[in-house]
């Protein structure tokens, strides 16, 4: 008897969860919404406006010295050790994430500041950070850093990548 009832409740559940998960197709056929036609005419409304040169943040126009600043990458150098380290090597192996080695020279300083500062908007919008993702296939995790934290981290890459 236990049994019959156990197995009556189990196929209701299942009739329910396959009636849920059907929807409702005549409506998604009759309307066009904006995404729709965005996305007919190639872009999509989240990266129609995207630069993928600067990246997706507050960083713009970012002017490094030619010289290293030495306290501050030391100051990354700590924070990298604790933040950045257990997912990215200093060379271009790739541990969970990319490898460092070479990372200012074939980004931006206003993408790297960007990534490191707004990272789950970058992710959703930036081809670049997207094909990574697609290579790494771990989403990384907003650090929360400061951007005096950002700026010392991409000085320490600096140093990473030969600046002197």
């Amino acid at each position: 008897m236990k049994k019959i009832f156990f197995l009556a409740i189990l196929a209701s559940f299942s009739v329910i969860f396959l009636l849920s998960c059907g929807g409702d197709k005549s409506k998604t056929a009759e309307s066009t919404t904006p995404e729709t036609s965005a996305t007919e005419e190639g872009t999509t409304p989240s990266t129609a406006d995207y630069d993928p040169n600067r990246g997706e943040g507050k960083f713009h126009d970012v002017v490094l010295s030619d010289k290293l600043d030495a306290a501050m990458a030391e100051k990354g150098e700590k924070i990298a050790a604790l933040k950045c380290e257990s997912c990215h090597k200093l060379t271009d192996e790739r541990l969970v994430g990319p490898g460092w080695k070479g990372v200012t020279t074939r980004h931006k300083p206003e993408w790297i500041l960007n990534f490191m500062t707004n990272t789950d908007a970058m992710i959703d919008k930036d081809p670049k950070a997207q094909a990574m993702l697609e290579i790494c296939l771990v989403r990384m995790p907003n650090q929360s850093l400061s951007d005096d934290e950002a700026h010392a981290i991409l000085e320490f890459m600096r140093k990473n990548d030969g600046v002197k």
